[in-house]
């Protein structure tokens, strides 16, 4: 019985692994398809929709903002959120419990009730289909990720150095600049990271926002599938993916995810 264990442990894992990568497998063949419309297995192959999207104004526009809000809200999130995540972990004030909470309750409203009151306030600030509004709706759903995953890898590296640092002279500044933030780089590069996904992938936030001559590439997907099924859908998914798992390798081979936290 004790022999069967590893076994089953290692097909009920095949199982988990196969139950999520089948999908993005066939949505990965059906952008081969030379179809008109989605259908698997395909009658034909080719790259039909790989062009039609590089020549696709629309997307190309998409891909462009998306691209560009996506490295703003990268470096605003690291600049706000490192502060924020000092603060909270190694500070004690008043009121922090509330500070922390309040931080990080954009994670649990819903999307749409969250992107609603946004677009209610940035219709008064005439901040609807421009890039500032984006960026900021975009902050206020990457900002609370990069708080908690910079406020983990400050718990995890403790203050035994640091407060080496200022037995010997070290002033806070000083301490912070040449112990604790080289020390935070793995953690920096794993919240920029994740802060980019989320905000190059971001769609329902988004649609409150942007305008006909401003869009991202998840609302341009979006408001294509609302009109056709072909499978240039399959190529735009592939697209998302190829970018999304392109940083998290570059992550992973940069500085491991397991050291970005600080483990």
């Amino acid at each position: 019985m004790q022999s069967l264990l590893p076994k089953l442990g290692r097909l009920y894992v095949i199982a988990v692994f196969a139950f999520i990568f089948l999908p993005l497998i066939l949505v990965l063949l059906i952008s081969f398809s030379t179809d008109d419309y989605l259908n698997f297995p395909p009658h034909g192959w080719g790259l039909r929709y790989y062009h039609e999207v590089l020549g696709n104004a629309n997307f190309m526009a998409g891909i462009r903002n998306s691209a560009i809000i996506a490295a703003i809200v990268m470096v605003l999130s690291l600049a706000f959120g490192l502060p924020a995540a000092y603060a909270l972990t190694r500070l004690n004030f008043a009121g922090r419990d509330f500070l922390r909470s309040f931080v990080l309750a954009p994670l649990i409203l819903p999307t749409i009730v969250l992107g609603l009151g946004i677009l209610m306030i940035f219709t008064q600030l005439h901040l609807t289909a421009t890039y500032p509004g984006l960026v900021l709706a975009h902050l206020v759903m990457t900002l609370p990720f990069t708080v908690r995953i910079l406020q983990t890898t400050l718990g995890n590296l403790g203050t035994e150095v640091e407060q080496a640092a200022m037995t010997l002279g070290a002033r806070p500044l000083q301490t912070f600049r040449y112990i604790t933030l080289p020390r935070l780089v793995p953690g920096l590069v794993a919240a920029g990271a994740i802060s980019a996904i989320l905000s190059f992938d971001e769609v329902v936030l988004s649609l409150f926002i942007v305008g006909p001559r401003l869009t991202t590439l998840p609302v341009a997907i979006y408001r294509y599938v609302d009109e056709r099924t072909d499978p240039m859908v399959a190529v735009l998914a592939v697209l998302l993916i190829a970018v999304s798992l392109g940083i998290v390798l570059i992550v992973e081979r940069s500085v491991g995810f397991a050291r970005a936290f600080g483990r």
